[in-house]
């Protein structure tokens, strides 16, 4: 009787140990995602997440703009069905953990940070600091000059002579007023926000360009010197 018992001892530490990392497993699974189930009406960080993953996975072909319309329905019915779960177009736990499976990437060179995926691989992390340095940088410009400070963040990443990631190019020393004077630090809006995720999207009013300044109070003779290409709002964009 004594030796079934220390047998039955080991097969439990075993179970108990299999349950343990398994939820653990389960937890990592959605930490992307908040626990609100998503479904047609739904907007929000958790639709920017759904709709890049369903990007990523070749379901979602429209804009990511973060509202739940008809097109991230279908996306999603059409991710279900493909992948075996119920398909009902409603984002909930077992869908949330289906897309995070799929969708193990990371941007080149981006480290860590946050699981979230936002178009080209950025992370959500990188939307909300990229936010943050256009609030603090345009927040009084035109629209089109928002999206135009994010474009130059975006393709400053692209270029081989900044850094290659969204935190290196913003902290770069002296790179931003915003970071300098502390206004980075300032909650942003949500047009602040749309304008980096038209920039992220693919729109870029200023034509590639790299640098951008303020005529009126730039006193670098070497900011003079860069090619203009435009300008936009109070702000004159370079190479």
């Amino acid at each position: 009787m004594q030796r079934k018992v220390w047998l039955k001892i080991p097969l439990i530490l075993i179970f108990l140990t299999v349950i343990f990392f398994s939820n653990g497993d389960q937890g990592k699974e959605i930490h992307a995602f908040s626990n609100q189930v998503l479904q047609q009406g739904s907007s929000g960080e958790d639709v920017i997440e759904l709709q890049s993953r369903l990007n990523y996975n070749g379901f979602f072909k429209s804009k990511i703009d973060g509202v739940f319309g008809w097109n991230t329905y279908w996306a999603v019915r059409n991710f279900q069905d493909q992948f075996g779960l119920p398909v009902d177009g409603v984002v909930g736990a077992k869908t949330k953990a289906m897309l995070v499976k799929a969708t193990k990437y990371e941007k080149q060179g981006n480290s860590g940070g946050s699981s979230a995926n936002v178009p080209n691989g950025y992370s959500q992390n990188d939307i909300q600091l990229m936010a943050n340095a256009v609030y603090g940088e345009s927040r009084g410009e035109p629209y089109i000059g928002q999206v135009a400070v994010a474009a130059v963040i975006l393709n400053r990443v692209q270029s081989a002579s900044f850094p290659n990631t969204v935190g290196g190019v913003i902290y770069e020393p002296g790179a931003f007023t915003a970071v300098a004077d502390g206004q980075i630090n300032l909650t942003p809006n949500e047009t602040a926000k749309k304008a980096v995720l038209d920039a992220l999207n693919g729109w870029d009013p200023t034509g590639n360009a790299i640098y951008y300044f303020n005529p009126d109070t730039a006193t670098s003779s070497w900011i003079w010197s860069r090619p203009q290409i435009k300008k936009i709002g109070k702000h004159i964009f370079c190479k």
